[in-house]
């Protein structure tokens, strides 16, 4: 059994010795998404969703890509949705979005660098983007409930307060979290640098002050006790002085919702929907939750617009219920001037419900993966 955060040897599929086959194609296919820059957990889900379909293409004859046609790949589309799980749960909609995202891409690398005469994936429709809004969303009462839960009077409850108050105030994502650093937290200005958030796009945002409370309560009193020579800066650690894994965060958050007894389910995820949610209800004009959230796109429309820090922190402070007080001179509300239109609430909500489920533990998961 490998050690903690070591992975175990990944099976072999496809084979290796064949320069046109399945395997030796995505291999390169992988490395020159590596080349042009794309990010490493990009690079990731994509070997996973390949590894999928080298499988179920190995289980019906199909060896090399020349082997694939339209109706092939039309195949793998239906077998995808009616696969089923452990669980008897049929895979999400992000699941299999992202999974033949990966397939209609890894073709047209293949036709571009002239691995195949014609795309047989050039055509392929791909499942329509759902509309819903969240699952759950928590109400200012609930959220306030599940953040108090921690044990302040241990070192690990004051981390996890930090940590539940940094997701309440930022909504940013849990691997975006994992990444912070202590140099990415300004307590003077009141905000925060994401680095390399999705897309490797870096952002500012503001963070409340209660939470800077709390990050500064764990940063003085509880990160020198978890911390182990050489120290990276890394913000939050494990109680082993290690970086946080993602799925032992989800776990984390997760017990937590679990604990409060809401009826509600959800982890790191549904504290992003409560923020935009409840920033939304709080008077926040769309864009700048947009900002908040790092998203350069809903949906099919181009909508990003950059706003001054000063004005978002003055928004973020005004209508975050989670606020020390409302600012005297009041926060400005007006959106950025674009020719753009605006995304609705829906819209924007609906994004988030598709992150969400992109991001879902079982795109990533041994019960229907190649280990």
């Amino acid at each position: 059994m490998p050690a903690r955060g070591q992975r175990k040897p990944k099976t072999i599929i496809g084979d290796p010795t064949d320069p046109r086959g399945m395997n030796r194609l995505v291999a390169a296919h992988l490395e020159w998404m590596l080349v042009q820059n794309y990010s490493e957990r990009t690079v990731e889900g994509r070997e996973k969703a390949l590894r999928r379909f080298i499988l179920w293409c190995e289980e019906r004859g199909i060896i090399r890509p020349t082997e694939i046609t339209k109706p092939i790949l039309e195949r793998y589309s239906r077998w995808l949705f009616h696969y089923r799980k452990e669980d008897g749960h049929p895979l999400a909609f992000g699941s299999r979005f992202s999974m033949l995202l990966a397939v209609r891409m890894f073709f047209r690398w293949l036709g571009r660098h002239n691995h195949i005469l014609s795309n047989p994936a050039s055509e392929l429709e791909m499942p329509r983007r759902e509309k819903r809004l969240p699952k759950a969303v928590l109400s200012i009462q609930e959220a306030e409930t599940v953040i108090n839960l921690p044990d302040a009077r241990e070192p690990l409850g004051v981390r996890d307060r930090a940590i539940l108050e940094t997701f309440y105030s930022t909504g940013m994502r849990r691997m975006e979290l994992i990444g912070l650093h202590l140099s990415d937290v300004d307590a003077e200005r009141g905000t925060v640098i994401v680095r390399q958030g999705k897309g490797k796009k870096d952002r500012m945002i503001p963070i409340g002050e209660r939470a800077l409370v709390w990050i500064e309560k764990y940063r003085h009193e509880v990160r020198p006790t978890l911390v182990v020579e050489p120290d990276d800066g890394t913000l939050f650690l494990t109680k082993d002085g290690t970086v946080l894994v993602a799925d032992h965060l989800t776990n984390m958050v997760k017990r937590y919702v679990d604990e409060a007894d809401l009826g509600k389910t959800g982890a790191c995820h549904l504290f992003r929907h409560t923020m935009a949610t409840l920033m939304l209800e709080g008077g926040a004009d769309i864009r700048y939750i947009q900002q908040m959230l790092g998203h350069a796109r809903l949906e099919t429309t181009d909508v990003y617009t950059q706003v001054s820090i000063r004005t978002l922190k003055a928004v973020h402070a005004a209508t975050h219920p989670a606020r020390v007080a409302r600012a005297a001179t009041g926060a400005p509300h007006a959106a950025p001037t674009t020719s753009e239109p605006a995304p609705t609430p829906a819209a924007l909500l609906a994004a988030l419900d598709l992150e969400a489920a992109e991001e879902q533990p079982e795109l990533h998961a041994a019960s229907y993966l190649p280990p």
